[in-house]
């Protein structure tokens, strides 16, 4: 009857070996060794090579727990290890992996202190060390860092004093398209049967442009047209009519935001509006995405329209709640990357 050799301590393991490979260079089959001395077949022959190749050595009983140094980190290295998996990405670091998982951390700290340790043991590091798995957001390479910390520490704070100066209000500026084919969330189905969503199989679309304040006010306009600067200055038009006050108005850097017709006019009403524009490549500065990732999930992949109309009704319908919900507008200021912008 085969036993699990692997429960027994290491001194009787050590003299299962030593029988069985003297067994078989004694004329036994190895196959016969095995069924006598209740091991697997494959164990038997793998001790017959290690013997053949290293002698005694290769049999002798060896100390249980993690291979190379100690099996554990020390507590400066682990300091080492947070602070690279904090401030770097695995590429920089010239591992073979995009995000940091509990593999590509194992493999770092082989490399960094030729300390071997389980994928199971990085786990729980980790979790000592307040690592969770999150969904990371996206960043654009071409980001100029230094601009982002100038735009957080100088620039933006200085807008919201000369607001608070002048009696403006602040508005966050975006737009972006809406497509009807958009999907998104999960359905429950009985496994291998993938759920089917009853939709139209024309693909229509529209743009929207909006803008929000951290004191809850709202504009949007909807449009069916493609975003050009006679397009942005009706938007303006409307901003400036619906906040009653000097605006600033911050944007992104989108070409029809910079054009000559769109400078033009904020010259003009220079009384009325002022233009400020983000860092490139920074929408995560802008609560305004919020906005645009809540319409998207919740008002256009939920409810699906059957042709463009319906998806205007159902845009307008959604944006007119939020508009008229000041509280749910704040929330959108809440999210890490624009609570700067909140106060």
């Amino acid at each position: 009857m085969r036993r699990d050799a692997r429960k027994l301590a290491p001194a009787a393991q050590e003299t299962i070996r030593r029988q069985a490979v003297a067994a078989v260079l004694g004329g036994m089959t190895q196959l016969e060794a095995a069924r006598v001395f209740g091991v697997a077949r494959n164990s038997v022959g793998l001790w017959v090579k290690a013997y053949r190749k290293e002698g005694e050595a290769a049999l002798a009983a060896r100390k249980r727990g993690p291979k190379g140094e100690r099996g554990r980190l020390l507590g400066w290295q682990a300091g080492v290890i947070v602070n690279l998996i904090t401030d770097r990405q695995p590429e920089q670091l010239k591992l073979p992996f995009a995000l940091w998982t509990a593999e590509a951390v194992r493999q770092l700290i082989f490399r960094r202190f030729k300390v071997r340790v389980s994928a199971r043991s990085v786990r729980r590091y980790l979790k000592r060390w307040g690592f969770t798995p999150q969904k990371p957001r996206r960043r654009a390479y071409e980001q100029n860092s230094e601009a982002v910390q100038q735009w957080l520490s100088v620039e933006y704070p200085a807008i919201r004093a000369r607001a608070k100066r002048e009696k403006a209000r602040i508005y966050w500026g975006d737009q972006m398209g809406v497509r009807s084919d958009d999907q998104a969330g999960r359905s429950y189905a009985p496994k291998g049967k993938t759920p089917v969503v009853a939709g139209t199989g024309q693909r229509f679309g529209c743009n929207m442009m909006s803008a929000i304040s951290n004191r809850g006010d709202l504009a949007f306009m909807l449009f069916k047209k493609r975003f050009t600067a006679p397009v942005c200055l009706q938007f303006l038009r409307r901003l400036v009519k619906h906040a009653q006050r000097k605006v600033f108005l911050i944007l992104d850097g989108h070409p029809v935001h910079k054009s000559r017709r769109v400078q033009a006019w904020l010259e003009e009403n220079a009384m009325r509006i002022e233009l400020f524009l983000l860092p490139g490549y920074s929408p995560e500065l802008n609560p305004d995405e919020m906005l645009n990732q809540d319409v998207k999930t919740n008002a256009v992949r939920r409810k699906r329209p059957r042709n463009r109309r319906d998806l205007i009704r159902n845009l307008r319908s959604y944006l007119y709640k939020r508009r008229d919900d000041p509280d749910l507008v704040k929330r959108y200021f809440h999210e890490e990357s624009v609570r700067y912008a909140a106060a």
